[in-house]
């Protein structure tokens, strides 16, 4: 515990998310947000963006998880992808 904030850690290549799950992250924001573009495992695909609805880019990181961003840090409501130091401090408040 740091900050007063208790962490939950999840390895979800380990312990992969199910699709209601992933839904359930991405929320309302678009699908593209947590797909990791400049991920080696995208690259070798071979695809490009434009091929990629949004159905198709779930069904991709839920078999290959390294196809999600990351970290993803949810604080209550609000999910923080891509974590930066400034991001979580502005969650979090002050220390």
């Amino acid at each position: 515990m740091q900050r007063g904030v208790e962490l939950y850690e999840r390895d979800f290549f380990a312990d992969r998310l199910s699709e209601e799950e992933l839904r359930n992250l991405i929320g309302e924001r678009p699908v593209s947000e947590l797909f990791s573009w400049n991920s080696p495992s995208f690259r070798k695909m071979g695809v490009s963006r434009e091929e990629l609805d949004e159905d198709r880019m779930v069904a991709l990181m839920l078999g290959e998880p390294r196809l999600i961003r990351r970290p993803l840090v949810r604080i209550g409501d609000s999910l923080i992808v891509g974590a930066s130091t400034s991001a979580l401090d502005e969650a979090l408040g002050p220390p």
